[in-house]
């Protein structure tokens, strides 16, 4: 492979193993020449983002481990990881656990674990990378976040599910941000940026599309989340960092053109120019259902289109 903009560096993504963004995300740093551990519960689904990995040369090792679980494998993760490949570059804390209940209908159970997955699995892997990348100077972590994160407009209030049934998973979420900014502040001017990233609306994984209940022009490609990560991790620490990013603001913001997973093909209708007429359709969308202006949110940095 040729050199790319991750060459030479570990990566450590979590949930990568279901053919969604965190499969996306680690195929696309593993092109750009990353070496890159992935971790989840679906030992299969693992072992089929690293055949992925592996046919074109790159390098992959595989951790199962249940995030949810605080003694389990995860606090492994890192010392694994290192072992077999070096400091960690790069974390990108991908794996997230929720859905959309009513707030009295949560159960303890489901609380609890969409924290440990969600906020505590995160803050663990951050606080065990942080300090071998003060060290070296230099190092980039990733948190995936939400639109469920955001605090919706009302009253009146949307009819959205993130408004209408968005705790179980956006009140984790919307702390893993605050940790995102609190790390980027304390990380500033030590070589390592600090961000997180959500996808504009929706990503078109396999069980999102099935599901059926987004409509069709809320969703983005795997490949404009895939860009926007490698665009946050390789970017310049003191100027890209402490960012709550949506993925395709991001992308005209840096006027960064969208390639295909191997990181050499551009991807047709999802290039900066044409971005912009997309966002709109979505704002329109989420204005129909009682969300105005729903990108506006006073942190957002790009112009609205």
């Amino acid at each position: 492979m040729s050199e790319g903009a991750t060459d030479g560096k570990v990566a450590l993504v979590t949930g990568a193993s279901k053919g969604g963004t965190g499969t996306a995300i680690a195929v696309r740093l593993a092109a750009e020449g990353a070496r890159v551990a992935i971790t989840a519960r679906d030992e299969q689904g693992l072992a089929a983002t690293k055949e992925r990995i592996e046919a074109f040369g790159g390098e992959c090792l595989v951790i199962p481990s249940d995030l949810s679980d605080p003694s389990g494998a995860r606090t492994e993760l890192v010392p694994r990881t290192e072992e077999a490949f070096g400091p960690v570059d790069i974390l990108v804390n991908n794996a997230a656990f929720g859905g959309y209940y009513p707030f009295e209908e949560v159960t303890p159970k489901q609380l609890e674990r969409s924290l440990q997955v969600n906020l505590w699995a995160p803050w663990e892997l951050m606080s065990s990378v942080v300090s071998g990348m003060r060290e070296r100077g230099s190092g980039a972590i990733l948190n995936l976040t939400t639109f469920s994160a955001e605090l919706p407009p009302g009253p009146p209030f949307p009819s959205s599910k993130p408004s209408k049934a968005g705790f179980v998973y956006g009140a984790p979420k919307a702390a893993l941000n605050k940790l995102t900014v609190s790390a980027a502040s304390e990380c500033e001017g030590q070589g390592i940026s600090v961000n997180a990233l959500t996808p504009q609306a929706a990503i078109a994984t396999p069980a999102l599309v099935e599901g059926g209940w987004i409509d069709e022009e809320m969703f983005e490609p795997l490949e404009t989340m895939a860009e926007a990560a490698v665009a946050l991790v390789t970017g310049d620490p003191d100027v890209l960092t402490g960012r709550i990013a949506f993925s395709l603001q991001l992308l005209v913001e840096l006027n960064r053109p969208v390639r295909d997973l191997m990181g050499e093909s551009l991807v047709e209708g999802w290039q900066p120019a044409d971005i912009p007429a997309v966002i709109a359709r979505q704002e329109a969308n989420l204005a129909r259902r009682g969300w105005p202006d729903g990108y506006t949110f006073g942190r957002v940095h790009s112009p609205r289109p």
